[in-house]
C-alpha cells in the first residue's frame, strides 16, 4: 500500500472516531480518549491531530477538546456512511450476523470504490440505520438523530424500545441475538444494579456491568 494511501486511511480512522464519540452525547474528545478509542500512544494522537488540524480537518486546543471542522465533519459523514452499508450488506446479503461485521467493514470501508457503494446502497434500498441501529448519513452527509437515551438513565420499570446498541461488545452481540433483541424491540428495564436485568418475551436476561451504557432506548410508544 503507498504511503500516501496508509496516511489517507489514518486520517479517516481519525476522523470517524472523533465523530462517533460526539454522535450520541455531546461530550467532547479529548487527545488522551481518542488514543484510549484508537489504540495508540498519546504522542502519536496528538501528531497527527497536529496534522488534521494543519489540513483543515480538526479543531483542537492544546490540552483541550478536538472538534472536527465542517469540511472535517462531512469527511468523517462519508467515512460513516461506507462503514455503516457495509456493515448492513454484509448483514443481509452476505450471511454475516452483527457481532462479527464491524471489523469487516473497518478494512472494507477502505477499499470499495464510490460506484460499488452506491451500487450497495441501491441494493439495500438506501436504509436509514445499520443492524445495530447506528445511522447512516444520507450520500449528501445528511443525518438526523433521534431522541434517544441510554438504559442508564431509565428507572426501573419502564418500558421502553431498543434504538441502538454499541457495536464494541460481541458477546453482548450474541447474547442479545439470541433473545432477539436488536433496534425497535419493546423490552422491560428490570434492574439496573448489580448487573443490568432486561425482560423481552416474558423471559429475564442478565447483561454484564456496563451494559446499560451501550444500549440506547426510546421511552415513547
Amino acid at each position: 500500500m503507498p504511503l500516501s494511501t496508509r496516511y489517507e486511511d489514518a486520517h479517516e480512522d481519525y476522523l470517524k472516531t472523533i465523530y462517533s464519540f460526539t454522535e450520541w452525547q455531546d461530550a467532547p474528545i479529548t487527545p488522551s480518549v481518542l488514543a484510549t478509542r484508537l489504540g495508540l500512544a498519546p504522542s502519536t494522537v496528538t501528531e497527527m491531530v497536529k496534522k488534521l488540524a494543519a489540513a483543515g480537518l480538526a479543531d483542537h486546543v492544546k490540552y483541550g477538546a478536538i472538534s472536527l471542522t465542517e469540511t472535517g465533519r462531512l469527511r468523517a459523514l462519508a467515512v460513516v456512511r461506507r462503514h455503516r452499508l457495509i456493515e448492513t450488506w454484509l448483514v443481509n446479503e452476505m450471511g454475516y450476523t452483527w457481532d462479527e461485521v464491524h471489523d469487516e467493514a473497518e478494512v472494507l470501508e477502505h477499499s470499495i470504490s464510490d460506484r460499488l457503494l452506491d451500487a450497495i446502497a441501491e441494493r439495500l434500498g438506501n436504509p436509514t440505520i445499520d443492524p445495530h441501529g447506528d445511522l447512516i448519513p444520507t450520500a449528501d452527509g445528511e443525518v438526523i438523530r433521534p431522541e434517544a437515551i441510554t438504559l442508564a438513565h431509565c428507572a426501573p420499570g419502564s418500558e421502553v424500545t431498543v434504538v441502538r446498541i454499541r457495536d464494541r461488545d460481541p458477546e453482548m452481540l450474541r447474547q442479545l441475538a439470541e433473545h432477539h433483541i436488536g433496534p425497535g424491540s419493546r423490552i422491560t428495564l428490570v434492574t439496573l444494579s448489580p448487573t443490568p436485568v432486561l425482560r423481552a418475551d416474558n423471559t429475564n436476561i442478565v447483561l454484564s456491568i456496563g451494559a446499560d451504557e451501550m444500549i440506547w432506548v426510546s421511552t415513547g410508544h
